[in-house]
């Protein structure tokens, strides 16, 4: 079983050159702009000297109000320490660090690693939650962990059998325990768990074996769960009642969670809460997207296919939902909407509005109102052909028929392909530049549905695919956004799929990693590149900035390539076969010549 979940994934390679890219006039204006940023925003959504939760801030914005490292001396950066997990798999996530202590949690078997900053390098101590190893066979796309969350003097987190673990940060010992799942049903849990008040956030994977997804609210200090809201189902499963209020009618009507799907094939629905949760303070708003519909053969299950690739908000106290947009009804490309909903406040013609970013898979960036749903401005920010636009108007993407699939019909060139125009790892918005940093793939897909039936815990697909590089010759872009335009500032080409997540600072820098090893800090406003260095392994984890003991600035990033487009450079896929790993195999074959297995923390500061 280990074997055949495995081999559903792994990428390729493309001999591209990298350079920098801007809009002419943009970067004129930008460099005019004061970097200065107000206090009240530092405050909303700023991480200072620590780094708590899993981007830094609850709002997702992945910045950190320290500057001690900034444009004019990041160049001389040096690695202080690293540290080995010795887990070989992808390191996804990024530590935390709260007082001296600096957090570490890997991949399967997800042990949990208290690091002493005053003492760099060495270990206070060393949590196991022994999760069970069947959960290694039935996890889609790497054994990964997305991180941990520091609460009430616990540091809690998800191992890959779905169970949520709260451990005292001074002893390492288990606080607490609960077990959401059965693994056995193909469930897992790898995404980063959010903290608000009293009650700790937590999801499921394995949308592609058929699991019903849902998120969860358990109590911080016992791990009692306090509710649970289904992303397939009735209205009542789904948490949806006179509170709910979306902003299309295409969102509208009673138990559609049930409707618009064929029998009971909600049941095993996909729709599964597997990345990030971000949350709105002054509205007390909880922010998530669910994961695409099960199976990949869309004539299996005609209907828009409610709640998958939807974005809710919710209650969070009570998990009531509030809104929801659905963001690819009956989604025949594997458009997850899990990526992070950054919270932010921007003007919109004249007039500050509440917002929240999406970067989606499926090639759009959207600019939502996060108080109604509103969608105010959706672009590709990748080369995007499955459709033309989305309809303001109706919030409906507007398809291509040419790239519909239909099973036993090759549909060719697909863009973005099913890893998506960018997958779950996180971007970055800085309120100096008002920019959004991030990720991105060129990756298209040649698609084939296929018959599929339900087996419990098996691979519930239904498509044979077949990836490869995009336009243009390059696989990935790290990129500057503006989400308010709706358009790229600047770019930096990459020879492969960009998979790390992003860091902003208030020293006007930008952080990310590539799969081919290279750690790079670039100018924020600019795009230029002021440090680079290579590391052991390819980079698939998000870097953080925290203060160290001696009151002096660092960043840490993971090194230790896998995940879904990196997969490949771990070994146990036969070159010969370009369909393996849903044809990552084909696109990412290159990837083993630039990197190879890996998984350490790596610890940089100024001399």
């Amino acid at each position: 079983m280990v074997k055949f979940i495995r081999c559903l994934f792994h990428p390729t390679p493309s001999h591209s050159r990298q350079g920098v890219h801007r809009g002419v006039h943009a970067v004129a204006v930008l460099a005019l702009a004061a970097l200065v940023v107000p206090q009240g925003a530092v405050a909303q959504s700023a991480a200072g000297a620590e780094w708590s939760t899993p981007a830094g801030t609850v709002q997702g914005t992945r910045f950190s109000s320290l500057s001690q490292i900034n444009t004019s001396n990041v160049s001389q950066l040096k690695q202080e320490f690293s540290f080995s997990t010795g887990a070989k798999a992808g390191h996804q996530g990024g530590p935390l660090v709260v007082g001296s202590t600096m957090y570490v949690v890997g991949p399967w078997p997800n042990k949990l690693f208290a690091l002493d900053l005053a003492h760099p390098g060495q270990t206070k101590w060393v949590f196991s939650p022994n999760p069970s190893e069947y959960a290694k066979g039935v996890a889609c796309c790497d054994i990964s962990n997305r991180g941990a969350v520091y609460a009430n003097g616990k540091i809690i987190y998800n191992a890959l059998d779905n169970t949520t673990v709260a451990v005292d940060a001074v002893t390492g010992k288990q606080v607490w325990r609960t077990k959401l799942g059965d693994p056995r049903t193909g469930q897992t849990m790898v995404m980063g768990p959010l903290v608000v008040r009293d009650k700790v956030f937590v999801g499921n994977s394995g949308a592609e074996l058929g699991v019903r997804g849902w998120i969860a609210a358990l109590n911080v200090d016992t791990g009692k769960e306090v509710w649970r809201a289904w992303s397939t189902g009735p209205d009542a499963d789904v948490r949806i009642g006179s509170r709910f209020k979306p902003f299309y009618a295409k969102d509208k009507g009673s138990n559609l969670g049930v409707s618009t799907w064929p029998g009971t094939l909600w049941k095993q629905g996909g729709g599964t809460v597997w990345a990030w949760v971000t949350y709105d303070p002054k509205l007390n708003l909880l922010f998530y997207g669910t994961a695409n519909p099960a199976t990949w053969n869309p004539d299996v299950r005609p209907g828009d296919n409610k709640w998958s690739s939807t974005i809710f908000a919710r209650d969070p106290d009570t998990g009531d939902a509030v809104w929801a947009y659905q963001m690819t009804p009956h989604d025949a490309w594997d458009f997850d909407t899990v990526n992070e909903n950054i919270v932010v406040d921007l003007p919109v013609n004249g007039v500050t509005r509440q917002l929240i970013v999406q970067f989606n898979k499926n090639g759009f960036a959207y600019t939502l109102d996060r108080t109604s749903g509103q969608v105010l401005v959706a672009e590709p920010f990748v080369p995007v052909n499955w459709a033309y636009k989305i309809d303001l108007a109706s919030g409906l993407p507007v398809l291509d028929p040419a790239k519909a699939t239909h099973e036993g019909v090759v549909t060719t060139d697909i863009c973005p392909a099913p890893p998506g125009g960018k997958d779950m790892e996180p971007a970055s918005y800085s309120p100096l530049t008002h920019l959004f940093y991030v990720p991105t793939m060129n990756i298209c897909a040649d698609t084939e549905p296929l018959k599929v039936n339900f087996i419990q815990s098996t691979p519930f697909i239904g498509a044979s695919v077949l990836m490869k590089t995009g336009p243009g010759g390059d696989q990935g872009e790290f990129l500057a956004w503006d989400a308010v335009a709706g358009k790229k500032i600047w770019g930096i080409r990459e020879r492969f799929a960009v998979m790390s997540g992003v860091l902003s600072t208030a020293g006007n820098l930008v952080f990310y990693g590539t799969l081919d090893r290279w750690f790079r800090a670039v100018d924020a406003t600019t795009g230029k590149v002021l440090f680079e260095t290579q590391l052991p392994s390819g980079i698939v984890g998000n870097p953080v900035a925290f203060m160290g003991p001696d009151g002096k600035q660092r960043i840490a990033i993971y090194s230790g390539v896998g995940g879904l487009m990196g997969a490949v450079a771990l070994g146990g896929y036969s070159p010969a076969d370009p369909y393996a790993a849903f044809g990552i195999n084909n696109a990412m074959a290159a990837l083993p010549q630039f990197t190879g297995p890996g998984g350490a923390v790596h610890v940089f500061k100024l001399p």
